[in-house]
């Protein structure tokens, strides 16, 4: 949620004024190394620090319960693995031209492209569905050094003094950007009645969603990705950026558009979809997300105890 500074106690604005200036420099000192040691080196430390910051646990409870086939060595070692990714991630965004030529760089496939085209040209809207796997701002990279268009919805960060820099770094990929709320929102969904493309990351427990699966699981979703899609008669396309072995490019994946039924089906359809994906590449997914709450809803039992939120 949005945090206006001058409503901050003066302990809280501190706090969030030292944490914003620890991480830009940071991130400030890593942009000073070249790009094929800064990713890796921001992806071993994250690595490292997940037990002490929570996310090996985390990652571990998740697994357990969506995954109780993995043996522990498999779990322990996605423990290690799923962080990198997201430390990498982390400095890419913060990479600005380095990382936008390895986007601009990546092949793209999938039957999805070719829907992506004649929709822009029918005029028609588009709805890209990502997820937080790989590095998804590289497909907006791509797509933009294609020629195509495309908004954003974003979530602003908790911290208001690192959002205004985080903010203007995901500009440098491509606008317009949206920001999560009533006012973006309404901005958005202009911008596609105008048969305009836009993009979401679509893989969060969200309060008010459906009860749908994932990975064999209850999984609160959003279902209104899906219900504008048939409001406005747009295509909805799942796309993902996947890393690729070097651990610095990618590979971008358009898959079929998802076709209209109702919200409910649709979204199942892409709840599905990205756990296939997933399943190919386990330690790309942001396994630290809270994907499945509460853990013992309707008598579901992970593998071993957890911690409820």
């Amino acid at each position: 949620m949005p945090v206006d500074p001058s409503t901050l106690s003066t302990f809280d604005r501190v706090g969030y004024f030292l944490s914003n200036a620890i991480l830009r420099g940071v991130i400030g000192g890593a942009c000073l190394l070249p790009y094929r040691w800064r990713v890796p080196m921001i992806g071993r430390l994250i690595s490292t620090l997940s037990p002490l910051i929570g996310w090996s646990k985390r990652i571990s409870d998740n697994l357990r319960l969506a995954r109780p086939d993995l043996s522990e060595a498999e779990i322990k070692a996605l423990c290690r693995s799923v962080p990198d990714n997201a430390g990498r991630t982390v400095i890419e965004i913060y990479s600005g031209q380095d990382f936008i030529d390895r986007g601009v760089q990546a092949p793209i496939r999938g039957d999805g492209l070719k829907a992506l085209e004649e929709a822009r040209d029918a005029g028609r809207p588009v709805i890209l569905i990502t997820a937080h796997f790989g590095n998804y701002d590289a497909a907006r990279a791509k797509l933009f050094s294609l020629g195509f268009e495309l908004g954003g919805l974003y979530r602003r960060m908790a911290n208001p003094y690192f959002n205004d820099h985080y903010v203007s770094k995901i500009k440098q990929l491509g606008e317009p950007l949206f920001e999560q709320g009533r006012r973006g929102m309404t901005q958005m969904v202009r911008y596609l009645r105008r048969g305009g493309i836009i993009a979401i990351v679509a893989d969060l427990h969200v309060h008010g969603g459906e009860e749908l699966t994932f990975f064999g699981q209850p999984a609160v979703t959003s279902v209104l990705n899906a219900e504008l899609a048939l409001k406005y008669n747009a295509v909805i396309i799942p796309i993902y950026a996947i890393r690729q072995p070097n651990g610095l490019d990618f590979e971008v994946v358009m898959n079929a558009p998802i076709p209209h039924s109702d919200p409910i089906t649709m979204t199942q359809a892409l709840n599905d979809d990205l756990e296939a994906l997933v399943r190919d590449h386990m330690d790309q997914w942001f396994w630290i997300h809270r994907r499945w709450k509460p853990w013992f809803h309707k008598g579901l039992q992970p593998k071993a105890e957890v911690t409820q939120d």
